[in-house]
């Protein structure tokens, strides 16, 4: 569809051949001989060339009066060479650009198509925006089981602040999901998301991709490097696997956090940023306490706003759903028909205690579209990964390692309570039977509900 370009002219022939140079460029032409005129035509224009000096309302008032109506509507300024400077005030005050009278019909060519293109740009650019902000909003996240809607709840609550969240859970929950819901859903959404994986950048090379380098700070710093945390400055920070940061980080991590300033590796210099954090664990950040691996202080600073995403097997309500989701996006990815999923085969996934989580269902899934035959994912169809099963086989172990039904952490449950028992209610004693410290068998007995004040602590 061809663009309409609005012309603003009170010399006829001027406003005339323009008119055709444009016309000949492939563009619709509306024209005008006034501010006021221009004013009206400008809702169906896409971009607008006027003559700065004008008869009743100037050019520089039509385009504080045009953007007050349409902000993003690009206009450039007209004018004779003794009013340059107005021309560049007016691009101070937002015209796109500005054509100096007299000038060749090659030149307002080239000027009108730089202002279509850079404009193009910017709507791309916003449309993008909005749909990845889109994608991260909350009805676009499955979870209609409570405990999910619990998340989404905390979510809402967090997003508007600047409190640092502390996600906690299984791989393959969705922290990355719900850490840029977080975000989209703030204030800082048309700012920076930098997530860091603290799990893939090697601990040597830690400081420098956290917080800069200066040119010559060590052998091979040809330059000057921002930082994560610098390039995220008033947006938001994602720190993915923070259990597993070097204790040297952690001190300087504690610092952004509690002073909001740090130096670029080679730098004695201190840059103040303005970053949101975000945090996400798949450890028990209490017990790296109790070994020592993980700064009490910087814990704390972490655990503001804490909030624990339920593993699948602890929302198995959302299982159905969150299949049809994946059903949908791959089945379009994979050039295949939307399959249904027969009743058969939602009872196979429901029965399955899916250790890799979400990430995991959506793995299966993409498979058995992939070698599905018939018009619907039946039973047979589904192709569960029992890999960790055949791999304790292949090393000689029993694959019956646990109870039949039971999972780890309810296997885990029943030796506490046994210890207890045997122990009749001295912690101290059951700590010594399960070979753990006194603390982390209280730790423990509190998530179990078990932690009362009342049973014997001697």
């Amino acid at each position: 569809m061809s663009r309409r370009i609005l012309v603003i002219e009170d010399e006829d022939k001027l406003r005339r051949v323009v008119q055709l140079q444009l016309q000949s460029d492939g563009y619709e032409v509306e024209l005008a001989a006034t501010a006021e005129e221009g004013l009206v035509a400008a809702e169906r224009a896409d971009l607008v060339l006027t003559d700065l000096r004008l008869p009743g309302m100037s050019g520089l008032d039509f385009l504080e009066r045009v953007h007050a109506l349409r902000p993003g509507l690009p206009v450039v300024m007209m004018t004779a060479f003794g009013s340059v400077e107005t021309a560049v005030e007016a691009m101070k005050k937002g015209a796109a650009d500005f054509l100096v009278k007299p000038f060749s019909l090659d030149h307002l060519t080239a000027v009108a198509e730089k202002a279509l293109e850079v404009q193009a740009l910017r709507d791309e650019n916003k449309r993008l925006k909005e749909e990845l902000g889109g994608r991260y909003q909350l009805d676009s996240i499955v979870g209609r089981s409570a405990p999910m809607q619990d998340v989404f709840a905390m979510v809402l609550r967090a997003a508007p602040t600047r409190a640092t969240v502390l996600l906690a859970g299984e791989s393959g929950v969705g922290k990355d999901m719900i850490a840029r819901a977080i975000h989209y859903h703030s204030p800082r959404k048309d700012k920076p998301f930098i997530k860091i994986n603290c799990t893939a950048i090697p601990e040597n090379l830690m400081e420098s991709e956290l917080f800069g380098y200066e040119k010559g700070a060590f052998t091979g710093a040809s330059m000057t490097k921002p930082g994560k945390f610098e390039l995220a400055d008033t947006g938001t920070v994602f720190l993915d696997e923070i259990g597993n940061v070097p204790m040297a980080i952690q001190v300087k991590l504690l610092r952004i956090l509690q002073e909001r300033e740090f130096e670029r590796l080679g730098s004695n210099k201190t840059r103040h940023i303005d970053v949101r954090v975000v945090a996400a664990t798949n450890v028990d950040l209490r017990r790296a306490l109790e070994e020592g691996t993980f700064r009490e202080d910087l814990y704390y600073r972490l655990n503001v706003l804490p909030i624990n995403i339920p593993a699948l097997r602890e929302r198995r309500d959302d299982i159905p759903y969150l299949a049809d989701h994946f059903i949908r996006k791959h089945a379009g990815e994979l050039g295949t028909a939307d399959l249904e999923l027969s009743a058969e085969a939602t009872d196979k996934l429901m029965a399955y205690h899916w250790p890799g989580n979400v990430r995991e269902l959506e793995n299966v899934i993409e498979r058995s579209l992939v070698l599905a035959n018939g018009s619907r994912l039946e039973a047979s169809d589904i192709r569960l990964d029992m890999a960790p099963r055949s791999r304790a086989a292949a090393v000689g172990g029993d694959t019956n390692f646990l109870p039949d039904g039971m999972t780890l952490d309810q296997h885990e449950e029943s030796i506490i309570r046994e210890a207890m028992r045997r122990a009749q209610n001295n912690k101290s004693q059951a700590a010594r039977l399960l070979g753990l410290t006194r603390n982390a068998l209280r730790y423990r007995l509190g998530q179990m509900g078990l932690e009362t004040g009342n049973e014997n602590d001697t």
